[in-house]
């Protein structure tokens, strides 16, 4: 649940990383990943409090699904959410969770959270409202664990009761009808945010606390209300919350990802473990990784490679790309005042790092670069400067608005771009503004390779 506090400088310690885990056992056969969201920006151009959809064969690139528009809007509290949870049935099938919030309203009192039913996260069923407890507080940021001891599963949130923070617990074998309400989780001061990881011989229960902003961890034998003593020392402060942790299917690998909001909102950060058990993450850069756009306080969860495939079916992928720089890859190619340039994401418009790759104007065999957000105007180089342009009709902007894309010239994974009309000279940033140059250096050729991406 986002709050607004102030961002530590320098990220998350490893020891921070390694008690924030919220994580679903993955069932057998999954392969692949699906992640929910809702999604904001930092000048709000992109809030949408509904539910959204991404998948990644990797875990770590994400496609977004249904060109980045909702999958599932509430219709009924504040026909909001924020938060969402995605967790696979014993029985098979899906639930889907949320916060009944939208905006940053958090002084609402609503004791109630949305639950969709899904075969298969292609469609959704039985949407309703679930009251979790009568108290005059909040519901935020539910999720769900599986307790084989009870039989049940344990739906647990952050609800204030006595002026104080803590987690609670209502249990429900169908997630239509959900007991009394029970004090899950209260160390003494205001905690939000908490997860359960069930496995590896213990419980675990990690939690955010507001008596100094930190991060701690807690364990039990069982899952029994009020049964989990921390035992981590208070770690890291700051614009990091939503955390989750997954593990790859087929080696001992995880993943950390945390959702900040402060110095700027909308960006995830992600780290990675060989042994989820030790405090041993290592921060992965953005070449790495690509986040879905926009996401905010995501939710990810193992399926299968059929699943996969059928929700790319279902859905479908995006009409647009985004470029990311190789060597500075938290920057996305973009427009600004018809200026070609790499600028760090997240920014708005968002639109503007958003490109149609269609059939050269000059030759089909080579690409052109048509902005989404102005879709007359392509990239095309004049002076050797790259910006953004109307086509004229002309051979001369078709020729300067195609390119021919080879391998990377720094990184054969990824791609480079060679002019149509000066074919010994190749996109690149220079200045992180875009330009047509010769290449020939190492740093040429790092300035000149990118990732093509979602």
């Amino acid at each position: 649940m986002l709050q607004r506090r102030t961002f530590l400088a320098g990220g998350l310690s490893a020891a921070a990383l390694a008690v924030t885990a919220r994580t679903a056992a993955a069932a057998p056969g999954d392969s692949a990943y699906v992640m929910g969201y809702f999604t904001e920006s930092p000048n709000r151009v992109a809030d949408r409090y509904a539910l959204h959809l991404a998948v990644s064969a990797d875990g770590l690139n994400w496609t977004p699904l249904n060109q980045g528009n909702p999958v599932a809007t509430p219709t009924a509290g504040t026909r909001g959410l924020r938060d969402p949870f995605i967790l696979r049935r014993q029985t098979g099938g899906f639930v889907v969770l949320a916060t009944d919030l939208t905006g940053t309203d958090f002084t609402r009192q609503n004791q109630y959270i949305h639950a969709w039913d899904s075969a298969d996260l292609r469609s959704f069923t039985n949407y309703r409202r679930l009251k979790m407890h009568s108290m005059p507080t909040h519901t935020w940021a539910p999720e769900a664990f599986w307790d084989a001891a009870r039989g049940q599963y344990g739906i647990i949130y952050s609800a204030n009761s006595g002026g104080r923070d803590g987690i609670w617990v209502n249990y429900t074998t169908d997630f239509v009808t959900v007991s009394a309400p029970q004090l899950f989780f209260d160390p003494g001061f205001n905690v939000l945010d908490a997860t359960v990881h069930v496995g590896g011989g213990a419980n675990y229960l990690y939690y955010k606390s507001f008596s100094d902003g930190r991060l701690y961890g807690a364990r039990s034998a069982t899952l029994n209300p009020r049964g989990f003593t921390t035992y981590t020392a208070g770690v890291v402060s700051g614009g990091i919350e939503a955390p989750i942790v997954v593990k790859a299917h087929d080696r001992d690998e995880w993943w950390l990802w945390g959702d900040s909001f402060s110095p700027v909102n909308g960006e995830l950060y992600a780290w990675r473990s060989g042994n989820v058990a030790t405090d041993s993450w290592t921060p992965l850069t953005k070449a790495q990784y690509t986040q879905p756009l926009n996401a905010k306080h995501p939710t990810i969860c193992g399926i299968t490679a059929t699943e996969h495939a059928n929700l790319i079916s279902r859905w479908g992928t995006p009409a647009w790309n985004r470029i990311k720089s190789h060597n500075h890859p938290d920057h996305l190619v973009r427009h600004a005042d018809n200026a070609a340039r790499i600028d760090p994401y997240p920014f708005d418009p968002y639109q503007d790092s958003l490109w149609q790759l269609v059939p050269g104007l000059a030759a089909s065999s080579g690409v052109s670069f048509r902005s989404v957000n102005f879709p007359d105007r392509y990239l095309r180089h004049s002076g050797y400067v790259v910006g953004l342009a109307a086509d004229d009709g002309s051979a001369a902007f078709a020729a300067d608005a195609t390119f021919h894309r080879v391998a990377g010239l720094a990184d054969g994974s990824r791609a480079s771009f060679r002019s149509h009309n000066f074919p010994d000279r190749h996109l690149r940033h220079a200045n992180y503004l875009l330009r047509i140059d010769p290449v020939s250096t190492a740093t040429d050729r790092a300035d000149a390779t990118f990732h093509v991406g979602y």
